[in-house]
């Protein structure tokens, strides 16, 4: 079997134990949990298109995610707007707008450009905390309607779980095509160096600026979905310490890893889920175990996966000689 069709067959079991997950799990609430895994994977695969493959850093993705929200949220619920043509156009203004400042922000490097992309996250924070009359400020904005399709509404957990993860696989599927592509080969050469990148004749600002952009748009979906599944929407939501989360998330499960998207977005949205048991000192516990899976795993669980895989794989073939 080739590579390619091995990824294809991949992807398809992965995306057939996705949709019949809530066979199993019959419970609102856990329903309810799985609704946000797909959000949040959906959230970690835009920011793994910038920082796993490409190489740059941002800790302000959560505005981009907040863009998407309130444009879709203001648009429908103040002034009725299609939610489809309202999710629509949060993404591409959001698009327009990551456009506008990556070419200023991705010349910065390093820490220069976390700076960069942490200040403009702080600005749109502060921007939904202050317009009163247009986000409902501190307080929220609620009345968001759920999307629908004619007399089909998506108005309970199964029906947004099938929804969301509609969107989330999807973009997974863009992002692994993308990977083998001659674009994804050169993200991973400015990921391993610009410079070397530029002398084979890669583009490297026009690349930067498109994932950048890329990037923005599947955040914005992602909040449009967000803001229809819960039909309220607040700046708490969409500050500097989920954009701290979001890159967690990317790191845990592994740079540059579309399914370590998965199985980091997985691990932070359920681990809290679990620790709960240890009351007041779930924080502590949720810590240590991040801490081990960097320490043991620097690969990210992705990559500890592959590790244990091929260990696997060479011991077999040692039995079998």
């Amino acid at each position: 079997m080739t590579e390619a069709k091995r990824d294809i067959l991949g992807f398809l079991l992965f995306a057939a134990a996705v949709l019949i997950a809530p066979f199993f799990f019959a419970d609102s609430y856990i329903l309810n949990v799985l609704v946000f895994v797909g959000i949040n994977t959906l959230l970690a695969v835009a920011l793994n298109l910038l920082l796993g493959f490409a190489g740059q850093i941002s800790l302000g993705h959560a505005a981009f995610f907040g863009l998407g929200a309130y444009i879709s949220g203001v648009m429908t619920a103040a002034h009725s707007f299609d939610p489809w043509l309202a999710m629509l156009i949060a993404a591409v203004s959001t698009g327009v707008a990551a456009f506008i400042i990556g070419f200023p922000i991705l010349k910065l490097k390093g820490h220069y450009l976390a700076m960069a992309t942490l200040g403009f996250g702080i600005i749109v924070y502060i921007v939904f905390n202050e317009t009163v009359d247009l986000t409902g400020g501190p307080s929220g904005l609620p009345g968001i309607p759920n999307l629908s399709l004619g007399e089909f509404s998506f108005d309970n957990d199964i029906k947004n779980f099938y929804l969301i993860w509609a969107f989330t696989l999807l973009a997974m599927r863009i992002s692994l095509n993308l990977y083998r592509s001659r674009i994804g080969r050169a993200l991973r050469a400015i990921h391993d160096s610009e410079v070397a990148a530029r002398v084979a004749g890669v583009n490297v600002k026009n690349l930067k600026v498109q994932i950048f952009t890329m990037s923005a748009v599947i955040s914005a979906l992602a909040g449009s979905l967000y803001a229809h599944t819960m039909t309220f929407i607040s700046p708490a939501s969409f500050g500097f310490n989920f954009s701290v989360e979001l890159v967690t998330m990317v790191i845990i499960g592994g740079l540059g890893s579309v399914y370590g998207s998965f199985m980091g977005a997985a691990i932070l949205t359920l681990l809290p889920e679990f620790l709960r048991i240890f009351h007041d000192y779930d924080i502590i516990v949720y810590g240590l175990l991040l801490i081990l899976i960097i320490m043991f795993m620097p690969g990210g669980l992705a990559g500890g996966f592959r590790t244990a895989l091929e260990r696997l794989s060479r011991s077999r073939k040692q039995g079998a000689d």
